[in-house]
């Protein structure tokens, strides 16, 4: 991997350790029973301090574009990711998510006409295994609300990165104004839905303000500056198997926040996890590409 790569992977991987952070912070900071309106306060106050910064709009067909992948980036997947976090235990929603790497894979061969990467999708599986042997206890529980929430989160970001991937950046639109798009049409769409299914915002006191400031602030805007602007440079794969890393952050700081413990069979699940993201990020050998890219 050059020097210029393994720089912008680092910058990509920031996003979702940072992301790593969210299901703490719902469940310990954010008021209970409205992740549609934890997903607008982080997605539109981000996407219109871009804007304002930024001062760059979208210009012909960028119009629609932008409001596609703000939907399926944010405006769809925020709402999905926080009922997961609500209805089950962060492991399973951690593990559902983490199938996304597997989505884009498949995505990526229908809609960039790459080549199937056996290397790819293995090690992808690898990832999946190794998450849901770090973050899976004998405590889990499948609400079904909160599975379908799991994994329309990980489909419709998987096709808003790679339809991000397709479409590239607009010639001179630099990756803020690019996220700020995003944000704010996300957000844009949350707004009347948010409002028509949970009725008025809770009441939010100091522990939740610092709550959607994070969530806002460093893993919305900035992250999500970082993260396509990665997406946009990098080889698509590559970077959604970056999103391992988030999982593996909650399981973290579950241990750092909460007391959890980690064991020899999360220890074992976190190796496979970090291997399946080193591994992913260097070309297959040669024998593999000789069968399956």
């Amino acid at each position: 991997m050059q020097n210029n790569d393994l720089s912008r992977t680092a910058f990509a991987a920031f996003a979702p350790v940072v992301w790593g952070s969210t299901y703490v912070v719902t469940t310990e900071l954010l008021p209970a029973g409205h992740p549609l309106f934890a997903g607008l306060l982080r997605a539109l106050p981000a996407g219109l301090v871009a804007l304002a910064f930024t001062r760059t709009l979208p210009r012909g067909s960028w119009w629609w574009r932008a409001g596609a992948l703000g939907v399926l980036n944010i405006g769809l997947f925020f709402p999905f990711l926080f009922i997961a976090a609500e209805r089950l235990p962060g492991g399973v929603a951690a593990t559902l998510g983490a199938a996304q790497p597997l989505v884009v894979a498949l995505l990526a061969v229908g809609v960039l006409k790459e080549s199937p990467s056996a290397w790819r999708c293995a090690w992808g599986v690898v990832g999946v295994v190794g998450v849901g042997l770090v973050v899976l206890g004998p405590a889990a529980g499948f609400d079904l609300v909160g599975v379908l929430a799991g994994l329309g989160g990980a489909a419709t970001m998987a096709l808003g990165v790679t339809l991000t991937k397709k479409w590239g950046r607009p010639a001179g639109v630099g990756p803020t104004a690019f996220a700020g798009w995003q944000l704010t049409a996300g957000g844009l769409f949350l707004v009347p839905v948010t409002f028509l299914v949970e009725g008025p915002p809770p009441a939010v006191g100091p522990a939740a303000v610092i709550g959607y400031l994070w969530l806002g602030g460093v893993g919305g805007l900035l992250a999500y500056v970082l993260w396509f602007r990665a997406i946009t440079t990098l080889p698509v794969t590559s970077v959604s198997v970056l999103g391992l890393l988030s999982p593996m952050v909650a399981a973290l700081l579950g241990v750092v926040v909460l007391g959890q413990t980690l064991g020899p069979v999360q220890l074992t699940g976190f190796a496979l996890a970090l291997a399946a993201i080193v591994a992913s990020q260097r070309p297959a050998p040669v024998l593999a590409r000789g069968v399956l890219r």
